[in-house]
């Protein structure tokens, strides 16, 4: 069983959402507190979705200087799985813990609706080994969800298979569609759909499990049976 820290920063609002999906599927979720530099012995870490200090000045960039994100560094430095979702996403970026930055989506809408996501490479834990291709369909619900790297950046991040997933079509006008990206070492993953969403097939859809599954998974936890 994987211990998995879920960090609540002020104004987010998935963090209870994640810690009742880590359970969901057989770990324990540990409800930790921004301002908690010694966060304690945890097998991964989740970022949760929300608005983090209202969103101002750029998405995360205020989350970023938070006491806990220094812990958050050093224990993806030790190569410990770390999963930022939405908000937690751009907070990552913010950090310079993932590549790219976060920008209003195309059309200055907020989204909120189901997504299909497309697999981008075989043998990705972060997509619990699905093969290159499948589609998996994950709520998403945010105004600046569209991520961006120069096409230089992007080319190298897809030699070194760090692009995890893609929408289907275009979403949110995300360079060449792409929803979720790790770190060079791929112990640290950001996507802005929402996989704690999509557990229970009463909301329609439990494809977020095989996301959360390779958080368990690069924790060196499979789920419990």
């Amino acid at each position: 069983m994987a211990r998995i820290g879920v960090i609540t920063f002020p104004g987010s609002q998935d963090d209870r959402d994640a810690v009742r999906a880590v359970g969901a599927m057989g770990h324990e979720g540990v409800a930790l507190w921004h301002e908690d530099e010694a966060l304690g012995e945890l097998d991964g870490i989740i970022l949760p979705g929300g608005f983090s200090y209202g969103d101002y000045l750029r998405c995360g960039a205020i989350a970023r200087f938070a006491p806990a994100m220094r812990s958050v560094a050093a224990f993806a430095e030790r190569g410990g799985p770390v999963l930022g979702i939405c908000n937690g996403f751009q907070i990552l970026c913010e950090a310079r813990l993932l590549p790219g930055v976060l920008t209003p989506n195309h059309g200055q809408r907020f989204i909120c609706t189901d997504v299909d996501l497309v697999v981008e490479r075989d043998g990705c834990r972060w997509t619990d080994d699905l093969p290159a291709g499948t589609t998996l369909r994950i709520p998403v619900k945010h105004h600046d969800g569209a991520w961006f790297l120069d096409d230089a950046g992007i080319e190298r991040l897809v030699r070194n298979g760090q692009v995890v997933l893609r929408y289907a079509t275009d979403v949110n006008g995300a360079a060449q569609r792409i929803a979720g990206v790790t770190n060079a070492a791929g112990n640290v993953c950001g996507l802005m759909p929402h996989p704690e969403h999509g557990v229970d097939a009463l909301l329609g859809s439990t494809d977020g499990r095989r996301v959360l599954a390779g958080l368990f998974a690069v924790a060196g936890a499979p789920a419990p049976a």
